[in-house]
Order: structure tokens, then C-alpha cells, then sequence
């Protein structure tokens, strides 16, 4: 099979290129350079010369909190951006995988949320990425988009690299106590993702590890398993503002993943283990 990955210098990019190449696939890799997706005659040109068979649209506009003052950038990419790529896609009859998120939802629920529950972002950010979601359901008829969460893994800056390094630096840490939600692990995302596009069953799937935490239990988790002796103070999402609205409650079920027969990922704190292993 043959695959091209935009935002392949990402943080899942680089996971999914590496997992899919080491599968036997020939990948395709597109970084910003080779691929700029907002650039809609570049994209029908580039898919028109490789012709893949499946395309992993990881790129995207993620600095959350800059979205809010950079409105016009953060939709050109993940609206505008996605447009391209999944028109593009369709021209060529290939399977299109959309990479979305939690920030979709408006986090004010307690119960998990299904695939096919309202939508309803309060950020940028969010906004953009669900107008993405939308442009791959109105242009695609062989798609599947999935939303994932509080993602960590080897490549790029996330929550445990940068636990681990304020870990050593300080003696005393705040960590916001009242946003919940599950971490995902980009190895076994791209694990997923990799059973997924072999597949025919198409639609939108929540995929993220097993389990929920806190962002103050999940340092706590890393600490622990990285045996780092700091005090960790719990806050509130008030004390620590932001310029963008967090989600409360980003807590997604698997339910697409369950009824369509594919395996849940395994537990957020087996898959910080083997992050920390290095494995």
C-alpha cells in the first residue's frame, strides 16, 4: 500500500511514517516544504504524481493558545488546508485519514463523549479543526477522522517532556487538578491507525488510551515511574489562565473502535511505561 503523510515532521507524523515504512508500505513523507497545504494547486499536483492509495492528514495548526489572536492562519491550515488536501484525495479515489481532537467539544459534559455526540468548540483552535472535520465529510466518500487527546510520544514538545524537564530544575510544581481527560501515545496511535486504513469501515472514531486522569495525576504518573522527587501542588484552571478556553472534561469513549472490531488501545499509564523505556 501506499501512503502519504503530510506534517510528517510532526510529533505523529513522524511516528506514523516510521511504523507504516517499518510495515512494509511505501511512504510517502510530506513536511511543509514538499507540501504546503494551503497551497490548493500544490496539493491537487503532489497527490496527483504519487497517487497513494491512503493519505494521513496529520498536519495542522496546533498552538492553541496563539489560534485566538492568529484567527486567519489557524483556519487557513485546518480548515482551508484540509479542504485542499481532502479534494485532492477524493480526485484520486484514496482513503483519507483526518487527524481531529478533543478541543471539539465544549468540555462542559461528566460522561464521555461518543463519536457522533454535538460538537460544540469554545477555542479557536477547536473551531478550526471541527470546520476541518466538516470540509472532510462534505468533499470526502472514503474517509475517517479521528479525534485524539492530550497526545505524548518522542518527537516534538508535549506534557511529559516537559514534566521530566521541569522535574529536574524545580522543587515545587502547580499542576491544574480540574481538567480531565486521557493522554495518548503517538506509538500506539499510530499502531491504530495502521490496522485502520487497511479497512473499508469508514467514519469518525475516538481514539486515545484507556483510562482517565487528571492533568495533576498525570504528573503525578510520570514522577512516580520516573522515580523524580518533586512536590506537586494541586491548582485550578482559574489560577492558570490561558488566552484559550480548555476543555473540563475531554473525556472520550471508544465507541466506533469497540463496535467496528478493533482492539482498544492499552492503559495511558503501560503506554507512559514503554514511552519512558523508550520502547
Amino acid at each position: 500500500m501506499k501512503v502519504l503523510v503530510t506534517g510528517a515532521d510532526g510529533q505523529l507524523g513522524q511516528d506514523v511514517v516510521q511504523l507504516f515504512h517499518d510495515s512494509g508500505h511505501c511512504v510517502v513523507a510530506c513536511n511543509r516544504e514538499k507540501l504546503d497545504i494551503t497551497d490548493q494547486e500544490r496539493c491537487q499536483q503532489v497527490l496527483t504524481d504519487e497517487r497513494p492509495d491512503v493519505v494521513i492528514h496529520c498536519a495542522a495548526y496546533t498552538a492553541v493558545d496563539q489560534a485566538e489572536a492568529d484567527v486567519e492562519q489557524a483556519y487557513a491550515v485546518n480548515a482551508v488546508g484540509t479542504r485542499n488536501v481532502a479534494e485532492a484525495t477524493e480526485a484520486i479515489g484514496a482513503k483519507l485519514v483526518y487527524i481531529s481532537t478533543d478541543y471539539v467539544f465544549d468540555g462542559q459534559g461528566t460522561m464521555p463523549y461518543h463519536e457522533y455526540d454535538n460538537t460544540n468548540p469554545q477555542g479557536i483552535y477547536g473551531k478550526s479543526k471541527r470546520a476541518g472535520e466538516v470540509l472532510v465529510q462534505s468533499l470526502s466518500s472514503r474517509y475517517f477522522i479521528v479525534r485524539t487527546s492530550w497526545v505524548f510520544g518522542e518527537y516534538g514538545a508535549n506534557f511529559v517532556k516537559t514534566m521530566l524537564k521541569f522535574g529536574v530544575e524545580r522543587d515545587r510544581l502547580s499542576i491544574v487538578h480540574d481538567q480531565i481527560g486521557s493522554p495518548t501515545y503517538t506509538v500506539d496511535l499510530a499502531q491504530f491507525l495502521l490496522k485502520l486504513v487497511e479497512t473499508a469501515r469508514y467514519g469518525i472514531y475516538h481514539v486515545s488510551n484507556s483510562g482517565v486522569c487528571s492533568w495533576f495525576e498525570f504528573a503525578e504518573e510520570i514522577f512516580k515511574q520516573s522515580g523524580i522527587n518533586v512536590e506537586l501542588l494541586p491548582c485550578t484552571t482559574e489560577q492558570f489562565p490561558r488566552p484559550a478556553p480548555r476543555p473540563k472534561y475531554s473525556v472520550m469513549e471508544s465507541l466506533s473502535i469497540r463496535i467496528n472490531g478493533f482492539d482498544t488501545l492499552p492503559h495511558w499509564k503501560d503506554a507512559l511505561k514503554r514511552y519512558l523505556q523508550g520502547s
